[in-house]
């Protein structure tokens, strides 16, 4: 008593269709997958900057922020100087910013 015609399955254009969509969330997934590792896997430690022992700030300075250059380190104190070390520690220059 079933009245209904026998479909045989989905159109090919819809058929298509859910393959495209298939194959975009199998990409999505392989894409987050690949951002988090990449994350995960270079994400700094903690120990990436080795400052010498001997880097000592002026009496009353604390550092805000710290750029490690090829031949230089730059200390950009709180109140608004900025401090150039060389390799070895010793200050070179001082610099007042407005």
């Amino acid at each position: 008593m079933d009245d209904t015609p026998d479909q045989g399955g989905l159109p090919p254009s819809l058929m298509f269709l859910k393959w495209l969509v298939i194959v975009l969330m199998v990409a999505m997934i392989g894409g987050v997958i690949t951002i988090v590792s990449l994350l995960v896997t270079r994400m700094p430690d903690g120990s990436a900057v080795a400052l010498p022992e001997n880097l000592a700030l002026p009496e009353g300075a604390r550092a805000q922020a710290v750029t490690v250059a090829k031949d230089m380190m730059l200390v950009v104190t709180e109140d608004g100087r900025v401090l150039v070390f060389g390799r070895d520690g010793r200050l070179r220059q001082e610099i007042t910013l407005d």
